[in-house]
């Protein structure tokens, strides 16, 4: 399975609009601070197909980047607009997509979205499913006020795990569901120092990497607010924008 990191950026991305902090003048410079807003490419081992989970607002540049015109599903987290925004740009692209998401998430997208005539699979939390030859499970975090998942994805002997946004108050059946994976994607805002309700900042992230024994950990949905990615990067494992992981 080959993971690509569309985009490792929270909801502004960086640079963000009218900031001139290290970070921002380090992505307005092309550096690797600069960062879209959050999506992942998931493409199955055997080249049976493409899934996309979460549908940036940047959508269309990630997929001009990797040369994609065609998924064979997308998964969504949950409704905000970060996460589902960019889907309005399979517009004469591809028509019926086939989209999964919890019920009360897809009624939400699909009230704006629902021109675009997608394929509706309303999935359970701790249900698999599958999708091009991989095994998909959404399991509930803690991203208050609104209902959110995170994914894990199986294919071959290969685990992933997305924690989308959340803070630590992770159900414990979903932690359960979440040990022991290859790689874990996780939500990481802001750097340590910064305590925000909804979200883990890098030490909360590294620390549930830890104790759910995760083999590799990338973090992501990362805020302008860190040091530029090459002086962060010493200090916490982050990701970066089109990183391609091979599990």
């Amino acid at each position: 399975m080959k993971v690509t990191l569309l985009g490792t950026g929270d909801a502004i991305g960086t640079p963000k609009i009218g900031c001139k902090c290290p970070a921002c003048m380090d992505a307005l410079r092309g550096g690797r601070s600069r960062r879209l807003r959050f999506s992942v490419l998931l493409e199955s081992d055997d080249d049976e197909g493409k899934v996309l989970v979460d549908t940036s607002p940047d959508l269309r540049w990630q997929l001009l980047k990797k040369d994609i015109s065609h998924v064979d599903g997308v998964i969504w987290t949950h409704a905000h607009y970060d996460h589902y925004a960019g889907f309005g740009d399979f517009h004469r692209v591809q028509s019926h997509v086939d989209v999964y998401a919890l019920k009360n998430t897809m009624d939400y997208i699909l009230n704006y979205l629902y021109f675009l005539n997608p394929v509706r699979h309303d999935v359970c939390a701790y249900e698999p499913f599958e999708i091009a030859g991989m095994q998909f499970t959404l399991f509930n975090v803690n991203h208050p006020p609104t209902e959110t998942t995170g994914v894990v994805v199986c294919n071959g002997k290969k685990k992933l795990v997305i924690t989308s946004d959340t803070n630590l108050e992770i159900p414990e059946r979903s932690l359960e569901l979440m040990k022991n994976a290859d790689l874990l994607l996780a939500d990481a805002i802001m750097p340590p120092g910064y305590n925000i309700p909804k979200h883990m900042n890098a030490e909360e992230a590294v620390a549930l990497a830890s104790r759910l024994g995760a083999r590799d950990l990338k973090l992501t949905h990362l805020a302008h607010l860190y040091p530029p990615h090459e002086i962060a990067l010493k200090k916490w494992p982050l990701g970066h924008d089109m990183m391609e992981i091979v599990l």
